[in-house]
C-alpha cells in the first residue's frame, strides 16, 4: 500500500544536484512537507563519513547510496582532525571536504551537512580538539569565551568551503564564482543538544555563527525523544533519532513544532561495539519493516548508518555511563554496507523498498571489489620501546606529573592521541596507588621488569622490593575520550593528578610522549637497534615485516592471532588498536593503501607478541549478539 501511494507523487529524476545549475530555491518546508525548488520532496537520505572511508573509495559508496534508492548524503565535520594543531587547518587529502560535497553533487545526491562544533560519533571527544582541555575552566558545548573564539576561528576557515556548495543560488558581487547552487539542502545546528544542555544560550550562538558566515539552507537539530524538547533553536526544524518506532513518537514532534515535515535525521541500522562486549547486530527484517512504516507516517529519513567505515588511528570514542567503555577500531556499524562496502541484506531489502516507493527503476548496483588473502607474514624484526627511548624521543622534564593535552608540544597544542611514558626514580618497593588518576590504563615497569597495570577498576599495585635507585615507569595509553554524555569536560588524559608510593606522592619525572604520528614512525625506520625476533619476548615493543604484493593491491584484513593489545602500521598509515579481548579480530587494511611490490607492516605491541600476522579475504568483527 505504502509504495503503490507515494510512487506517482515522488519521482525525483529531474531532482538532482546538476540538473538545477542557476536554480533559486532550496529545501523549504511547507504545509508539514518538504519543497524542493517547488516540488514535493522526500529525504530518503544515509550517512557516510569522509574521514572514515578512503578517498579512493568516495564515489563507490556514493553509487551505491544511489544504487539502494537513497537521493540525500548525510556527513559530519570532524573538528578535532581539521584543527589538529590550534590554527593550524587541514582540509587536505582524505580531509578534502570540498571535493567530497562535489563529488556528492557530481553522483545525483542532495548533502545534509553536520557541521557541530560537537558531533558525538563514537568519535573522540565528539569531534572536538583535545587542545580545548588545556583551559583547566574549559566548559565545552557552552557560550563559554574560551570555548566560543575557538569555535569562531574554526568556522572562519570551515564556512567559505562551505556556502559555496549549498542549494541556493546566491549572489555575492565580489565572488562571482558563488553564484552557481551546490549539493547541500539543509545545515544541522549542532548535534543532540538536548541531551546536554547546559547552556540555554548556546544552541542560539551555534545559530548564529552558522547565518553570520553565509549559511542559508534550512536549519534542523537532531535529538532523540527525551532530548528533543531541550535542543530546541527558533528558526531550526526539530528532527528526531532512534532505532525502535515508540507508538505516537512522530506524533510527539507535532508538539514541539507544528505544521512541519517530520525527519528522523538518525534511523540506527545498527550499533557501535566496545572492547570487551559483543558485535551488536540489528534485525534487518526489523529494520526494513520499521523504515517502512515510518515511511507510511509520511515522515523523510536518513539511514545512520548507512556506511559506518573504520575508526582509523586513534579517534575511536568512548562511552561512560556506569563504567568507562572504549569503542571498538572497526566502525562496521551492522550498517548497509559493511565497513569495507560490501552489500549486506539490509542493502538488498531497503533497495526493493525505495524502488516501488520511488517508481522508477533504479541504478544497477556496482561490482564488488573482491577482497585479498595474502596469508602468513612474518614480523621478522623487533626493537624494544627501552631502546627507542635514548635515540627518537627528547623528555620533557617535570616535577608534577602532567596530563596529555598540557604537554608542551606541538606548537603549544599538546598530545592529543596515543600513549605517554612517565618515568621516575624510586628506592625501594612498597604500595603504589593511582588514586584514579591514570587515564586510562598504565602498564607499571620497574626498570624493565613488568609490575601490572592501573586503570579505573585497578587503582594499586604492590612493587617489589629491590637494592637501590630504580626506574619506575608507568606507560599510559589514552583509549579514547567519552564522545557523549555529561563528562566531556573531563576528558583529560595520561596521568591527571598526583600518584602515591606509600603515601607520598611521586616527584621528578621524564616524560615521553609516544602519539606515533608519521614523522615518528618514519624516523622509527632507519634506528639501529632491530634485531631478530626471539622464540619468545614480551613488550612493549615494535615489530616489523614485509607484505610483498605480484599484482594491483586489494583489500584485506589482519588477524592477529597470538598476539595481545597494540597498534597496526602499514605503510606508515595507522590502522588502528587491536586487543585480544574483542570482540573485533581482524583490521580493515583497504587496497588503496597497499602498494604492488613491498609493504611495511610495524605492529607496537604492549605485552605478549605472536611471530605472524595473517592477511585474509573475510573480516570477523566477533560473537554477535542483537539489539535489543
Amino acid at each position: 500500500l505504502i509504495c503503490l501511494s507515494l510512487s506517482s507523487r515522488f519521482n525525483w529524476s529531474e531532482l538532482i544536484p546538476l540538473r538545477l545549475w542557476g536554480r533559486t530555491l532550496g529545501l523549504q518546508t511547507e504545509n508539514s512537507q518538504f519543497l524542493l525548488e517547488g516540488m514535493p520532496f522526500r529525504i530518503f537520505g544515509g550517512s557516510m563519513h569522509y574521514f572514515r572511508v578512503p578517498r579512493e573509495y568516495w564515489e563507490d559508496r556514493m553509487l551505491k547510496m544511489k544504487a539502494c534508492g537513497l537521493n540525500t548524503l548525510t556527513t559530519y565535520v570532524p573538528w578535532n582532525l581539521h584543527e589538529q594543531e590550534r590554527g593550524k587547518f587541514d582540509f587536505s587529502q582524505n580531509l578534502d571536504l570540498e571535493a567530497f560535497l562535489s563529488l556528492a553533487a557530481k553522483n545525483g545526491l542532495w548533502v545534509i551537512l553536520r557541521p557541530g562544533p560537537y558531533i558525538c560519533s563514537e568519535w573522540d571527544l565528539g569531534g572536538l580538539p583535545s587542545w580545548l582541555l588545556q583551559d583547566p575552566e574549559m566548559q565545552l558545548r557552552t557560550t563559554y569565551k574560551g570555548f566560543t573564539e575557538a569555535v569562531d576561528a574554526y568556522f572562519d576557515h570551515l564556512m567559505p568551503i562551505v556556502v559555496p556548495l549549498q542549494a541556493s543560488t546566491i549572489h555575492y558581487p565580489s565572488r562571482p564564482q558563488y553564484k552557481k547552487g551546490g549539493p547541500i539542502i539543509a545545515v544541522q545546528v549542532e548535534n543532540e543538544y538536548g541531551s546536554y544542555a547546559k547552556d540555554p544560550n548556546y544552541m542560539t550562538y551555534v545559530k548564529m555563527a552558522l547565518l553570520n558566515r553565509g549559511i542559508v539552507e534550512l536549519l534542523m537539530t537532531s535529538d532523540n525523544k527525551n532530548g528533543l524538547s531541550f535542543g530546541l533553536v527558533e528558526g531550526a526544524l526539530a528532527t528526531v533519532n532512534f532505532q525502535k518506532l515508540e507508538p505516537g513518537l512522530l506524533k510527539y514532534l507535532d508538539t514541539v513544532q507544528r505544521g512541519q515535515p517530520k525527519m528522523v535525521m538518525e534511523y540506527w541500522t545498527g550499533w557501535f561495539d566496545n572492547w570487551g562486549g559483543p558485535h551488536y547486530v540489528f534485525d534487518a527484517d526489523e529494520m526494513v519493516n520499521t523504515v517502512a512504516s515510518i515511511l507510511k507516517l509520511g515522515a523523510s529519513i536518513n539511514l545512520y548508518m548507512f556506511h559506518g567505515g573504520t575508526n582509523f588511528g586513534f579517534m575511536n570514542g568512548a562511552l561512560e555511563a556506569d563504567e568507562y567503555k572504549s569503542d571498538v577500531t572497526s566502525y562496521d556499524y551492522d550498517a548497509v554496507l559493511t565497513e569495507a562496502g560490501d552489500y549486506t541484506s539490509k542493502f538488498f531489502k531497503l533497495r526493493q523498498l525505495f524502488s516501488m516507493i520511488i517508481g522508477q527503476p533504479l541504478p544497477l548496483p556496482p561490482v564488488i571489489e573482491s577482497k585479498a588473502s595474502y596469508g602468513a607474514i612474518l614480523l621478522h624484526q623487533y626493537i624494544s620501546l627501552w631502546d627507542v627511548l635514548p635515540s627518537l624521543l627528547q623528555p620533557i622534564k617535570s616535577e608534577f606529573p602532567i596530563n596529555m593535552e598540557n604537554l608542551h608540544l606541538n606548537d603549544s597544542s599538546g598530545q592529543s592521541y596515543g600513549y605517554v611514558l612517565y618515568e621516575t626514580v624510586i628506592f625501594g618497593g612498597g604500595h603504589l596507588h593511582s588514586r584514579d588518576h591514570v587515564r586510562d590504563r598504565a602498564q607499571v615497569f620497574v626498570n624493565t621488569m613488568y609490575v601490572g597495570e592501573l586503570d579505573y577498576n585497578t587503582v594499586e599495585l604492590s612493587l617489589p622490593e629491590g637494592q637501590g635507585f630504580r626506574q619506575l615507569r608507568l606507560l599510559v595509553e589514552n583509549r579514547g575520550r567519552v564522545n557523549y554524555g555529561l563528562a566531556l569536560n573531563e576528558q583529560r588524559k595520561g596521568l591527571i593528578g598526583d600518584v602515591f608510593l606509600n603515601k607520598t606522592p611521586l616527584r621528578n619525572f621524564k616524560i615521553y610522549s609516544l602519539e606515533m604520528k608519521p614523522g615518528f614512525m618514519k624516523s622509527l625506520r632507519h634506528i639501529a637497534g632491530w634485531s631478530a625476533v626471539p622464540d619468545y619476548f614480551v613488550g612493549p615493543a615494535f615489530f616489523r615485516g614485509r607484505l610483498w604484493i605480484e599484482h594491483q593491491p586489494q583489500d584485506t584484513f589482519l588477524k592477529l592471532q597470538g598476539w595481545e593489545k597494540g597498534v597496526v602500521f602499514v605503510n606508515g598509515q595507522n590502522l588502528g588498536r587491536y586487543w585480544k579481548i574483542g570482540p573485533q579480530e581482524t583490521l580493515y587494511l583497504p587496497g588503496p593503501w597497499l602498494w604492488k611490490g613491498s609493504n611495511e607492516i610495524v605492529i607496537f605491541e604492549e605485552r605478549t607478541a605472536g611471530r605472524i600476522i595473517q592477511s585474509v579475504d573475510i573480516p570477523y568483527l566477533g560473537r554477535t549478539q542483537y539489539v535489543d
